[in-house]
C-alpha cells in the first residue's frame, strides 16, 4: 500500500533552500533513499493538497565517518535529497 508518508521524511530548511522556495518555487525534501522521482512527485501531490509538481531532481549523500569518544569509527546513515519545482499555478509548500 502506498504511504507517502513513508517516502517524504522532512523539508529541509537552509539559506539556500528558502531563497529557492522564494524565487523559483524549489523545495528541498530529504526523501526515502529507496524512493524514484515519480514515488516523490506522487507523495509530494498527496501530502500537499493543492500542489503540482513540475519536477523532481534527487541527490544522493554519503554518511560521514565519525569517531566516537574512545577512538571506534562510526557512520552516520546514507540519505537522500529531492529539490521539488512546483508549477506557476499551484500555492507555496510553506
Amino acid at each position: 500500500m502506498f504511504n507517502p508518508y513513508n517516502i517524504v521524511y522532512t523539508v529541509l530548511i537552509t539559506e539556500k533552500a528558502t531563497m529557492l522556495a522564494g524565487k523559483q518555487k524549489r523545495y528541498a525534501l530529504r526523501v526515502n533513499p529507496d524512493a524514484n522521482k515519480i514515488e516523490i512527485r506522487k507523495a509530494v501531490e498527496a501530502i500537499f493538497e493543492g500542489v503540482k509538481v513540475s519536477g523532481v531532481n534527487v541527490m544522493n549523500y554519503r554518511g560521514k565517518v565519525k569517531r566516537m569518544r574512545s577512538s571506534r569509527a562510526g557512520k552516520r546513515a546514507d540519505w537522500k535529497k529531492a529539490m521539488v519545482t512546483l508549477s506557476e499555478g499551484s500555492i507555496d509548500l510553506l
